[in-house]
């Protein structure tokens, strides 16, 4: 069987012509006779079916009918909707003239259009009848569905314009007046609509043909596709009706009669969700023919639609289900994993952003559930001894393969990283998984892409995500259970983020409890794991003298510990010398100065003593941090309309304890940077004027900060 291209399969698809509308002049006669339904459509009303004749239905055209076949003889043929559209009108008030056709002198004197009397009536269109809020007059009895002959427009009446339906009832008629030919066609098309509401579900639950069963399924979704009604119920009356015919007869249901009703229902699906029962009865189809042209051709617009559109799986399991299914039925065609890897570039698109923002989500839950459940299948079996011989490890790591690497195709697109990194940052998986090798190696691939991400916003999600829960990033740690590369994933890792949000006390601190493998990989000529060693002496976070001291003879034990540590001693000397006392107590930097200009200045003396610094309207950013955080002395520092932003307020924030005054008006910090705040204790005067600064953020900032005695939120969210 040849690969079927994913991308060729989803083509929009037309509607039918408007139905005709007739229209009847002044001088033709009060009342038109129109033919009976189709002999099939009476023979089939009113008829009980039995299990037998169900089985019946769906077992005959057993023969070995071509798809495309299939396709020519199921397939709505469809044409644009002429006209205006119209909402479905389910009450109204309307003015009523019913009519009695027996042919007396008297009636046709009283049905003369100059003596009609009309009456004002709330009309409510039921389910199976025409029906008044009052009945009395002319609407005591309702007008049943089942017995309306015709309807139609009548044109006009008399010189005044009066725009009327005519409902022809076997006893007579019953005129409708609206007060304009929108209004009156609107009641029209409601009219007609739900008369075929009525007929197709009294068809379809009586039917005893298959031929005829098809036949009435193609019509009725031929109506709602061609009706100018536009509503809601339009596509869902029929998705719904026969989601209670296929629930009735599920176990009669043949692989043939599959593929006919699938072909029917495969207009109506362009635009809607397949119900919960459709949903089954499309998985159960590709569970049992998962090589079916039907798989590729008329299922890939379904479920493109699914995973663009759906907002909660939660609420429709089955639905889900049918996905999972689906991807299934794709690995199992020729070359198959790659025809899925397709299917995802697909719904990706070739932009560099995916334009629909559910899809990655809608993936991504579904390769959870799916990995959920194929540990529980394996438990399950594991646990129960008649299901072992059944079990098929072979066949269970191929599924488990198959949405792994569906995870691993999705972070190879840059801008999904962010949010896939944020879905599988608790990691919502089963512990039986994080326990498999099979499960742990294939997952290496999706954290190698997501920690070799140069933005901090998606390498940080390798983290826990939050203090004291563990994330991936201990998870493959060397020694433990998900490492079997000897730590080159860790170590991709750890270059990530000492090169950017790593380099942070707080998280070397968190290192001292994997000291061990981090000198394993120093050992190893790893320069990341050099780096870090490096940092942690600088940031002085060991405490332990002895374990400095190893630290110190790890580096020493290579060329490049050698060199980095050498480096390490100049940047020791060079900030003791900043920080001797002596100097200026306050230092104003000229505008448009830049991060160069501030370090050259500070390395050209001692600068213990100082305790203002303005850089105000200079051209400095976050990278001047490494520099202020030299400073023992600082109490006073003004960053006024600088690019000053999160990365260095955090960073000043660790090291900056005595800062008092702070100045980060027309800055571009956010929340992000501005919760770090918090631990300058001594903080008295703050300055967030037309900043990002929200009320929530706000209202923490004055709780931690007791010393605060004046900020200044002019222009924020929280003033």
């Amino acid at each position: 069987m040849a690969t079927i291209g994913i991308a060729d399969v989803c083509e929009d698809s037309t509607a039918d012509d408007a139905p005709t509308i007739n229209v009847l002049n002044d001088d033709e006669e009060e009342r038109d006779t129109v033919e009976d339904d189709d002999d099939d459509d009476q023979e089939d009303e009113d008829c009980e079916i039995t299990p037998l004749e169900n089985r019946r239905i769906f077992e005959r055209n057993d023969s070995g009918t071509s798809f495309s076949s299939l396709i020519s003889q199921n397939s709505v043929n469809t044409k644009p909707i002429q006209g205006p559209r119209y909402k479905l009108i389910n009450e109204g008030d309307i003015p009523i003239c019913r009519l009695n056709h027996t042919r007396t002198i008297v009636s046709k004197i009283m049905n003369s259009r100059y003596l009609r009397r009309w009456e004002v009536h709330k009309i409510y269109l039921d389910k199976t009848e025409i029906c008044s809020a009052t009945p009395t007059g002319m609407m005591e009895s309702s007008v049943l569905y089942s017995s309306i002959e015709d309807v139609h427009i009548v044109s006009r009446w008399n010189a005044g314009q009066k725009f009327c339906i005519r409902i022809t009832i076997p006893d007579g008629s019953l005129l409708m007046q609206a007060h304009n030919s929108y209004l009156r066609d609107q009641w029209l098309h409601s009219i007609l609509w739900k008369r075929h509401m009525y007929k197709y579900e009294k068809i379809l639950k009586s039917a005893r043909r298959p031929e005829v069963l098809l036949k009435e399924i193609k019509n009725m979704i031929d109506v709602s596709l061609t009706t100018n009604i536009q509503d809601a119920s339009i596509y869902q009356f029929p998705l719904d009706l026969v989601s209670d015919l296929l629930q009735q007869n599920a176990d009669f249901i043949t692989r043939v009669a599959h593929e006919n009703i699938i072909v029917a229902l495969a207009p109506l699906l362009e635009n809607n969700h397949p119900t919960q029962e459709i949903c089954d009865f499309f998985s159960k189809h590709c569970k049992n023919s998962p090589r079916s042209s039907i798989v590729i051709e008329l299922f890939t617009p379904v479920v493109t639609r699914i995973l663009k559109h759906n907002t909660d799986f939660g609420k429709f399991p089955r639905m889900r289900g049918f996905v999972q299914e689906y991807i299934l039925a794709l690995n199992c065609q020729n070359d198959g994993f790659n025809v899925v890897q397709n299917f995802i570039r697909c719904m990706h698109g070739p932009a560099l952003v995916c334009p629909h923002p559910r899809v990655l989500p809608n993936l991504v839950a579904v390769c959870l559930a799916a990995v959920y459940s194929s540990f529980e299948d394996k438990k399950l079996a594991m646990q129960n001894n008649t299901l072992i011989s059944s079990f098929d490890q072979q066949e269970w790591e191929k599924r488990l393969r198959l949405y792994v690497g569906m995870l691993t195709t999705m972070s190879t697109f840059e801008d999904w990283r962010h949010i896939l990194g944020s879905l599988l940052q608790p990691i919502p998986f089963p512990n039986d998984a994080i326990v498999d090798e099979t499960f742990t190696s294939k997952m290496k691939d999706v954290m190698h892409n997501i920690a070799s991400d140069t933005h901090c916003d998606v390498h940080s999600t390798i983290l826990g995500i939050r203090e004291g829960k563990e994330g991936w990033f201990h998870l493959y740690i060397p020694g433990s259970i998900g490492c079997d590369d000897e730590g080159e994933l860790w170590g991709v890792m750890l270059k990530t983020l000492i090169h950017c949000c790593g380099r942070r006390k707080k998280f070397l601190q968190g290192l001292n409890k994997m000291l061990g493998p981090v000198m394993l990989l120093a050992l190893r000529e790893n320069e990341a794991a050099m780096e870090v060693l490096c940092a942690m002496l600088e940031m002085d976070v060991v405490e332990n003298n002895d374990m400095k001291m190893q630290i110190v003879t790890t580096l020493q034990s290579t060329s490049t510990g050698k060199r980095l540590y050498a480096q390490l001693c100049d940047r020791q000397i060079a900030l003791r010398e900043l920080q001797q006392k002596g100097g200026p107590k306050k230092l104003t930097l000229p505008s448009k100065s830049t991060d160069a200009d501030l370090a050259k200045m500070l390395s050209s003396g001692s600068f213990g003593n100082l305790e203002c610094l303005s850089l105000a309207f200079t051209h400095v950013t976050s990278a001047c941090a490494d520099d202020l955080i030299k400073l023992p002395s600082l109490r006073y520092l003004n960053l006024w309309s600088t690019q000053f932003g999160d990365n260095g307020l955090q960073l000043i924030s660790e090291y900056l304890q005595k800062l008092q005054v702070l100045n980060l008006c027309e800055t571009p910090v956010t929340d992000k940077g501005l919760v770090c705040l918090s631990s300058l204790k001594n903080l008295r005067k703050l300055n967030l004027n037309s900043t990002s600064l929200s009320a929530l953020t706000f209202e923490g900032l004055k709780e931690k900060l007791p010393a605060l005695q004046e900020c200044d939120v002019r222009y924020t969210d929280a003033w």
